[in-house]
């Protein structure tokens, strides 16, 4: 009696590679669309005036 092995190893290689592949240009894409975006500096200066009692010397 002979075993007969039945494998699909080259198969899901194959499909890995391609899931893979396709992510990897998703990501790029989300990338490239990102930096084309402008997004607008403050225009509000942010001050806040913190008093000298606060800080603390360590030594």
């Amino acid at each position: 009696m002979q075993f007969t092995r039945k494998t699909s190893y080259s198969k899901s290689i194959i499909r890995l590679i391609i899931k893979l592949f396709v992510i990897a240009i998703v990501l790029i894409g989300i990338v490239f669309l990102l930096n084309k975006l402008d997004f607008p500096a403050p225009k509000k200066t942010i001050e806040k005036i913190i008093s000298n009692e606060n800080f603390k010397i360590v030594k």
